[in-house]
């Protein structure tokens, strides 16, 4: 489990407007915020990630970046950013399932065609610019994530406050 106030792992993909992203070289003024979705087949990843789109520039206005992450194939996330009319938010794709355990989330099996074999299911973690963990939010299911807005009032407040992340015991 990653903890509060420690180091998150590496973390290097490709985006789907065909650049690398690499978690180290961020430098946004306070976070990262990583939506780890579940990838193409989800209708709530897609309903999610709209929310989030819409709201990249009160994102950024804070001094935040984001990006979306799912361990679909390049054509599979491409098809999501494309169908899904994702224009702000960046999209990574290829997230291993090893990764994905490294990073705490949950691995489902599928149960329906159109799922892939296996996939992570959602988390959002929050990391700061030198890569120490703030907050994460890691589900098992598609439901309860993070409602963006209650997130951004959130962070509003961590940053007036200088609120320390917490669960770090």
């Amino acid at each position: 489990m990653l903890k509060p106030q420690t180091q998150v792992p590496e973390l290097s993909l490709r985006t789907v407007n065909g650049q690398d992203w690499n978690l180290r070289h961020q430098s946004p003024e306070h976070f990262t915020f990583l939506f780890f979705y579940r990838g193409y087949h989800c209708p709530i990843c897609r309903k999610y990630l709209n929310s989030i789109d819409e709201k990249m520039d009160e994102i950024s206005s804070r001094g935040i970046a984001a990006i979306a992450i799912s361990g679909d194939s390049q054509e599979r996330a491409e098809k999501s950013v494309e169908e899904w009319k994702i224009k702000n938010l960046p999209v990574g794709y290829g997230f291993s399932i090893e990764e994905a355990r490294e990073w705490g989330l949950y691995i489902s099996k599928s149960i329906k065609p159109e799922e892939p074999e296996i996939f992570s299911e959602p988390g959002l973690f929050i990391v700061r610019p030198d890569g120490e963990l703030y907050a994460a939010s890691i589900q098992t299911m598609p439901f309860t994530r993070p409602d963006i807005d209650e997130l951004l009032t959130g962070i509003d407040f961590i940053i007036k406050k200088g609120y320390p992340g917490r669960g770090e015991a």
